[in-house]
């Protein structure tokens, strides 16, 4: 896993995927006590970053075997991202989902022309699903973080938060990325050691949820009590990546953990300041930098809004923060 390989991947994903910009907004500074810029990923095709490594690791397969069509398993951002990628190529894609993912992703998922497959996140091992189907099927098994090109997709966003914060003359600060398995936070984290080594990638994750944090902090990999739980479904992973996690330990700083009632508020701030969408997982690194300020060094905070794909009730329960 290199920079090179990220590099790459923004070559074959230009025209495909939307260079998002940064938001800024007096209000949410005031709010954190520093400039705060918002890297709005909810902007993306399929409304999440994970369209640049889907897109990335079916650019990168060989013809005949793309053609055969993929697999892949995600409670909602990386099986929209996969679906979309492999209809803009012309090939099929069976994605396997917890049963309680968000009504809103189930949906998209299947209007993007994928076979959805659920399970229960509780009691049956998603891994074991994919490994299963995809032998039986001929399929190529896209991960959703741990796999060399989604990484070198996702990566493609902290080369675009390095030339941004050149632009604005940022050249030291914390880059909060919402973090589940870590491929964003380690394609980011690989991109900035290259081209803007003054920013330090960040990792945030909810309460109850935070097996990065705990790694990060015992030096090796951490796992989670239980997978179910929280409203930040996109980030809720068992732990984080073998290929994710070396990265992140080299490069990143301490983990930031974040309440459901922080991320909700962040929610609504996003929603009031900026006006953009975003869910609960993909507000977690917005709520560490507007809430957990003391953490984190600089007169800059650069954060990565991950995804915008909630539910009206939830939203609905972020809004009422503001009342």
């Amino acid at each position: 896993m290199n920079i090179e390989m990220i590099r790459a991947a923004a070559k074959r994903l230009d025209g495909h995927a939307r260079r998002t910009p940064l938001l800024n907004s007096s209000f949410l500074d005031d709010i954190a006590g520093r400039r705060v810029w918002v890297k709005p990923e909810c902007l993306q095709h399929t409304g999440s970053f994970k369209f640049r490594g889907a897109w990335s690791a079916l650019s990168a397969l060989d013809p005949a075997t793309r053609a055969k069509g993929v697999i892949a398993f995600s409670s909602g951002n990386h099986a929209q991202g996969v679906a979309l990628a492999a209809k803009r190529h012309g090939v099929s894609a069976v994605i396997i989902m917890p049963a309680d993912s968000p009504a809103l992703k189930l949906a998209n998922t299947r209007a993007y022309g994928a076979e959805v497959i659920t399970y229960d996140r509780a009691t049956e091992d998603r891994d074991a699903i994919g490994a299963k189907l995809s032998q039986e099927r001929g399929l190529t098994l896209i991960k959703p973080f741990d796999e060399p090109q989604v990484i070198a997709g996702q990566g493609s966003c902290g080369l675009e938060i390095a030339a941004q914060a050149s632009e604005r003359g940022i050249e030291n600060a914390d880059v909060i990325a919402c973090c589940g398995g870590g491929g964003l936070t380690s394609g980011i984290a690989l991109a900035l050691e290259a081209d803007a080594p003054g920013l330090r990638a960040r990792t945030a994750e909810p309460e109850g949820f935070d097996d990065v944090a705990r790694s990060l902090a015992s030096g090796r990999i951490e796992r989670n009590a239980q997978l179910s739980g929280n409203i930040c479904d996109a980030i809720v992973t068992p732990q984080p990546g073998d290929i994710t996690f070396p990265i992140m330990h080299r490069l990143c700083g301490a983990g930031l953990v974040v309440t459901e009632d922080e991320v909700l508020q962040a929610m609504a701030h996003a929603w009031n300041r900026l006006k953009i969408v975003v869910e609960p997982g993909g507000a977690v690194a917005l709520a560490a930098a507007l809430f957990h300020g003391g953490e984190i060094a600089g007169d800059d905070v650069i954060v990565v809004v991950s995804g915008g794909n909630v539910d009206m009730p939830i939203f609905a329960r972020a809004l009422e923060t503001l009342t």
